[in-house]
């Protein structure tokens, strides 16, 4: 009966012949896509010398198929990093395979990469683990990809935390005799903060440049005959440009309301220069407006400019003239 049974299930030439082919097909096809493949895909033996190398692993190691073939898997390994190799080949031998495993790797120009490996141990047809196949995937840019979010990140809290605290010391500073008044002085003055954070979206948190500053906060006042302003392109870090426009934008309700921008004649001049210590220094002209009377008290729009320029180490000098204001502000850049 079981050689009658043998007999029922032996193949014809035909089919073993079939079957063959499509072992065959599906080799080559394996082949392909390992060949096709963007990552290096290798094999090795227990001695860790390279058996076989496609061509990801050429395009992410710079050895070409000759050069790799027969060479020990240290070729793409920093001398610092070669006790991992002992340590793979061990856990291969036990049946281990190993996933995932991020580390750094050599290519032939000497430059190093980050890679995800995963190592699979390879068994011939009696079960017995005579290798390992590897695949290797360059991480590099993904890596410093998620390095520079993060650092993006850090930076993005740090200035939040910044424009927030200089949100709160302008409300804190912030008086009016009613509820509106107040209202209308903290809006103003965050509205100043806003405006500088929309220059430094365009310069990605670089900063700021005081000539954009300066037309944002005198483009209420400005017709092009009112104000001036004139100095070198300064690029701000933007904890001082945010002073800076607070304080601009102190300076220039106050104009509008008491000073030079209170009346028809009246014109406001701001010049900026580099002094010779590594700072930058502002001058706030007013002309053509009621005589500048220095006042009994610090005015709390006097208070603001002193708190946000002291702030960033710099120096704040009034001066009330008969024609105008003048004010000069210095700080460190």
């Amino acid at each position: 009966m079981t050689q009658k049974a043998n007999l029922e299930i032996a193949l014809t030439p035909g089919e073993v012949e079939a079957a063959l082919r499509e072992s065959e097909q599906r080799l080559r096809w394996l082949a392909s896509i390992i060949e096709s493949s963007d990552d290096a895909i290798i094999s090795k033996n227990l001695d860790g010398i390279i058996t076989s190398w496609n061509s990801g692993a050429e395009r992410v190691f710079g050895y070409s198929l000759s050069e790799a073939i027969g060479q020990p898997i240290t070729l793409v390994i920093p001398q610092d990093r070669q006790s991992e190799e002992r340590e793979i080949l061990t856990r291969v031998r036990r049946g281990e395979r190993i996933d995932h495993f991020e580390t750094v790797r050599q290519r032939k120009n000497g430059s190093l990469i980050v890679v995800s490996l995963t190592v699979s141990p390879v068994k011939d047809a009696n079960g017995k683990i005579v290798g390992a196949s590897k695949i290797a995937r360059d991480t590099t840019e993904q890596k410093k990809n998620q390095e520079l979010i993060a650092t993006l990140a850090r930076e993005a809290e740090h200035r939040s935390k910044n424009l927030l605290a200089n949100a709160m010391a302008t409300v804190n500073l912030s008086q009016s005799s009613s509820p509106e008044g107040l209202k209308e002085v903290i809006g103003g003055r965050i509205q100043a903060l806003a405006n500088v954070c929309s220059l430094f979206v365009e310069t990605r948190w670089i900063g700021a440049e005081i000539s954009a500053i300066a037309i944002q906060e005198l483009a209420p006042y400005s017709d092009g005959k009112r104000t001036f302003t004139d100095g070198p392109q300064t690029l701000l870090a933007p904890d001082a440009a945010q002073a800076v426009a607070v304080a601009l934008h102190e300076l220039a309700t106050n104009a509008a309301k008491y000073g030079a921008l209170s009346t028809p004649e009246g014109h406001v001049r701001l010049e900026w220069s580099h002094g010779a210590t590594g700072t930058i220094r502002l001058l706030w002209m007013e002309t053509g407006g009621p005589v500048a009377l220095e006042p009994t008290r610090t005015g709390f729009g006097t208070r603001i400019v002193e708190q946000m320029i002291t702030q960033q180490k710099g120096k704040v000098r009034f001066d009330w003239r008969k024609d105008g204001l003048v004010c000069e502000i210095t700080l460190p850049v």
